[in-house]
């Protein structure tokens, strides 16, 4: 009954995972079948709308032909006089000669019968001259207003000695123009997808934010419980009276005790950063550092961590103005997040080799080791709150993760940056830049190079 238990606890998580990728999947095919259905209507209703379109302007210009033959008292034409050459350009056949003013005003009057709103230009063919002769640009929206402009180059028709053409250069427009509802239904769809992504984007920020909280929350437990599970013991021990007359375990047990809680006092100081740096304005006391000094204080720091693991830091200080407008404190923590971060996560005897560089009236920092490695995935993320570089199952490697966030949001409070180069299994190389305090000018320096 145990195992089933922790075989479900282990699969709930995946489970979920699945089930909420599962519904993305099936959200966005619901939206991707929704709007290509829209396109599939809305395509639909304007080929409907232009047929009509045709239709209507196809009987009209018929119309337009029957009343010139019977004004100039012609018999009526058997066949279908007009032929649409293209989507926007019909021609008509006639009988003879046709009278410019008369064509324009049967244009108008049976365009206007028949609520065609799309502007047009008209033009005669000249059997005399043998060329087109064109009319004028007719805007019926504004009450077929007559515009003298220089009309579309409209192509010769071979098809008929007399014939007449009419040209609809805003057709498409107009044609939208009449899908009002199809427009506006449009937009809302598109407005509902935008607010859909933009809730999916939300949705999944939080899934990744909660996820990275639980993993926050899982190590933080797993780091408090470890010092204070040693103290408890310890401290057992030496409730035991006897244990005066053993004083090599007594200075034992009360070196745990106190090692422990320095470790415990570290951990909750570096929740507490992290929780100020976040919540209120960081005020900065800076004065000017000399940035070499602030290296060896923090070497200083990680040395007796670093000899245990019989590690060794190589300096080259080839910045010859180390002098940088800074707040001490905060500056040491940076310097001191990456030097214990070069040696946590190094898996063989640590080499960390620390160089300084002026360049271009700042100064570089450069701490390089021979860890693990980040992979390329991982160094867009591990400026982030509580991300941690993946170890594997095992937890070796202690803290959570808020080292090289702090380390990034106090550079950019000293208008610093802090940039990562690495490879897995071949080390890291983190690069602070930071502008110096200016005194010599006039000094050519040199741009660094990268180890």
């Amino acid at each position: 009954m145990g195992f089933s238990f922790t075989k479900t606890q282990q699969n709930t998580p995946f489970m979920l995972r699945n089930t909420i990728r599962l519904v993305i999947i099936l959200a966005i095919t619901s939206i991707i079948g929704i709007v290509f259905i829209q396109f599939f209507w809305v395509k639909r209703a304007f080929d409907m709308n232009e047929k009509q379109f045709n239709q209507t302007v196809t009987i009209a210009l018929t119309t337009v032909a029957d009343r010139l033959l019977k004004f100039d008292n012609q018999q009526a034409q058997t066949a279908s006089p007009v032929s649409q050459l293209s989507e926007n350009y019909f021609v008509v056949r006639v009988n003879g000669e046709i009278d410019a003013n008369l064509l324009e005003i049967f244009l108008i009057d049976e365009f206007q019968k028949r609520n065609v709103k799309a502007d047009f230009e008209y033009s005669i063919y000249d059997c005399q001259s043998e060329k087109m002769v064109y009319g004028k640009y007719v805007d019926l929206t504004d009450e077929a207003k007559i515009i003298n402009r220089p009309p579309s180059n409209l192509p010769k028709w071979l098809g008929s000695p007399y014939y007449f053409g009419v040209y609809f250069p805003s057709k498409t427009g107009t044609l939208i123009e009449e899908m009002q509802i199809w427009i506006f239904s449009s937009i809302v769809l598109l407005i509902v997808v935008i607010f859909f992504g933009y809730t999916l984007f939300i949705i999944l920020q939080q899934r990744r934010l909660s996820e990275v909280q639980k993993d926050f929350i899982n190590n933080m437990t797993h780091e408090f419980k470890t010092p204070i599970a040693t103290i408890s013991i310890s401290s057992e021990v030496l409730k035991n009276p006897k244990i005066v007359e053993h004083p090599e375990r007594l200075l034992k047990y009360a070196t745990i005790i106190h090692e422990e809680a320095n470790r415990l006092k570290k951990q909750v100081e570096s929740v507490l950063q992290i929780a100020v740096v976040d919540n209120t304005e960081i005020k900065l006391k800076q004065e000017e550092t000399n940035v070499h000094e602030v290296i060896t204080k923090a070497v200083a720091s990680v040395k007796t961590v670093l000899e245990t693991r019989k590690g060794s830091i190589t300096y080259q200080f080839d910045a010859v103005n180390p002098n940088v407008f800074v707040d001490v404190l905060h500056f040491t923590n940076i310097i001191y997040n990456l030097l214990d971060n070069a040696i946590k996560y190094c898996q063989k005897t640590p080499q960390i080799y620390v160089r300084t560089q002026n360049y271009s009236y700042g100064i570089y920092i450069h701490i390089v080791d021979n860890g693990i490695g980040i992979s390329k995935e991982s160094q867009k993320h591990i400026f982030d709150k509580f991300y941690r570089v993946h170890t594997g199952n095992v937890h070796d490697v202690k803290g959570f993760g808020l080292g090289l966030n702090y380390v990034k949001l106090m550079l950019k409070a000293h208008e610093g940056t802090i940039q990562v180069s690495s490879k897995i299994g071949e080390g890291s190389t983190f690069t602070i830049f930071l502008p110096v305090i200016q005194e010599n000018k006039e000094k050519e320096l040199v741009a660094p190079k990268q180890r």
